[in-house]
């Protein structure tokens, strides 16, 4: 933990909420976005990370310092996103959706521009993500996404970084299981 760090928290303590302000900063953008990957909705994303900045305003004290505040605030913010998804759970079903939308509308279009696949791509990419179990689903996010070396990931989720190696390959050939029929399908002529 930076020197400046510490002196923003001893500041929060002696009951500055703008030193709060200042300590959280730097991690918001980042800490929103991994929220937003792994619930898929920003309004939960946002809900969830105030509910994470409430929570680590409330139990600064209880912050040993034996890992960094990001990793300690993160770790507060991943868990409550999986304790949020375990309770938001809805079950919609295909026919529901069909029903009540009607059938997808078919494009007339004869080619596809590059950028249209490449958003296409990213959203089977991310939804892909989103169907896979927790555990794999936040090293996955927490490494491919947020750049998080495996040493910040086992702090995050509390776990060893050998761990983190195993489920990100399992994740990963999940990901690929998932994914290789759709694009191979996808670029055929």
């Amino acid at each position: 933990m930076s020197q400046e760090e510490q002196e923003l928290i001893r500041s929060i303590l002696a009951g500055s909420s703008e030193a709060f302000e200042q300590l959280i900063a730097p991690y918001g953008d980042r800490l929103f976005n991994t929220l937003s990957h792994i619930l898929r909705s920003a309004e939960a994303a946002e809900d969830v990370l105030q509910d994470a900045l409430v929570q680590a305003f409330v139990k600064l004290n209880t912050y040993q310092g034996k890992s960094s505040f990001y990793t300690w605030l993160y770790r507060i913010a991943v868990n409550l996103a999986f304790s949020y998804r375990r309770r938001e759970r809805p079950m919609i079903s295909m026919d529901s959706q069909k029903s009540e939308l009607g059938d997808e509308p078919v494009s007339t279009m004869d080619a596809v521009d590059a950028e249209s696949l490449r958003s296409e791509r990213a959203e089977l990419l991310y939804a892909a993500i989103g169907d896979l179990a927790e555990e794999f689903r936040a090293v996955i996010i927490l490494r491919e996404i947020e750049g998080c070396d495996y040493e910040t990931i086992g702090g995050i989720l509390q776990i060893n970084p050998g761990t983190v190696r195993s489920r990100l390959h399992r994740g990963r050939m999940q990901l690929r299981e998932k994914l290789l029929p759709l694009f191979k399908d996808s670029s055929a002529p």
